[in-house]
């Protein structure tokens, strides 16, 4: 296949080469837009640059959403990243947190690093496409949102974690189940939505799903559905404390009328009245496989990666799962009346 050249990319943006680059190396005195032209130019004609000097560093990223939001006051995320950076340092590598706001194609030509640990990426991320074309090493922190054969990614198994926390609601004695799950492409909310409508189509149940949604304090998305549920499951980890504040807005109460469980890493689950089911998916564990897969990319070696793997579960090629894990308490348990 022909390599672009920056003739290519100068015809195709109509500019001169020595414009071209310019552009892409971030120097001389171009207009914004005309240097993020010849920039996305590049990209779309599958141009990569030359080995650049290494940098001894690695980037993280969330890019589920491209709007400013502070990803680091999540549980998740705030332990990932802290489990990320311990890692990348045991092999000397430094590790930067990028904002999640930065999605533009135009930014992630210039960023300097020597790969990227993508969390949560979604069908169309610029970021993804950018530095693809850059030939930056890139691993995912779940499934890409437009896989590519070369591509590396830790996950958890949310199909059969689905599974778990249902039956687990079911044994307790819920007969019909919302799911409180988000609308982005993220991977893990689609397969968790998948899964949960293909469990109650198998039992002729009609699917509940409540939409989350992050600033919704007193849950208000539950009203709807409070008179025909006995249980819900809680994707995201403020869905916990949201079903709450409903239950007690309705008069009800969580487990005698209610039961619950929210896939949450906040600790303070454990210290709720009652305290809060959660589904942990381990993501110090996945952080730390992630860094050992994405240096082996940036190195070249194996031994690293054999033992990334070996801490995971390899699945198909590519993919290392993690195990999520059931922490049950009061909030999932009927109340045994004497």
């Amino acid at each position: 296949m022909h390599r672009p050249t920056l003739a290519d990319i100068a015809r195709a943006a109509e500019v001169s080469t020595a414009t071209v680059s310019h552009a892409l190396n971030g120097t001389g005195r171009l207009s914004e837009s005309t240097r993020r032209r010849v920039r996305e130019t590049a990209t779309a004609l599958g141009y990569s640059a030359a080995a650049t000097p290494r940098t001894r560093t690695i980037g993280v990223a969330v890019t589920t959403y491209r709007k400013a939001w502070n990803y680091t006051e999540v549980a998740y995320f705030s332990r990932a990243v802290a489990a990320a950076t311990t890692a990348a340092h045991a092999r000397g590598y430094a590790l930067t947190t990028l904002p999640a706001d930065r999605v533009t194609e135009d930014t992630w030509h210039g960023i300097a690093v020597d790969g990227m640990l993508v969390m949560d990426s979604t069908p169309g991320d610029p970021m993804v496409r950018a530095l693809r074309a850059r030939g930056i090493p890139l691993v995912f922190d779940g499934a890409p949102g437009d896989p590519h054969p070369t591509d590396r990614w830790v996950d958890n198994d949310h199909v059969a974690t689905t599974h778990e926390v249902l039956d687990h609601l079911t044994a307790a004695g819920a007969r019909r189940i919302a799911l409180q799950s988000g609308s982005g492409g993220e991977h893990y909310a689609r397969v968790v939505t998948e899964t949960y409508e293909a469990w109650c189509a198998r039992r002729s149940l009609p699917p509940l799903v409540v939409p989350f949604d992050e600033y919704d304090d007193e849950g208000r998305a539950f009203d709807e559905v409070l008179g025909r549920i006995d249980a819900v499951h809680a994707v995201y980890d403020p869905g916990g404390r949201q079903l709450l504040a409903a239950a007690a807005r309705h008069g009800l109460r969580v487990p005698d009328d209610l039961l619950l469980v929210c896939a949450s890493e906040d600790p303070g689950y454990a210290e709720t009245e009652p305290p809060v089911t959660t589904v942990t998916l381990d993501p110090e564990r996945t952080a730390r496989t992630a860094v050992s897969l994405l240096v082996d990319l940036i190195e070249g070696g194996q031994a690293e990666g054999r033992r990334a793997e070996e801490e995971g579960q390899a699945e198909a090629p590519g993919q290392v799962l993690v195990p999520a894990g059931l922490r049950p308490r009061a909030s999932s348990r009927r109340r045994v009346m004497y």
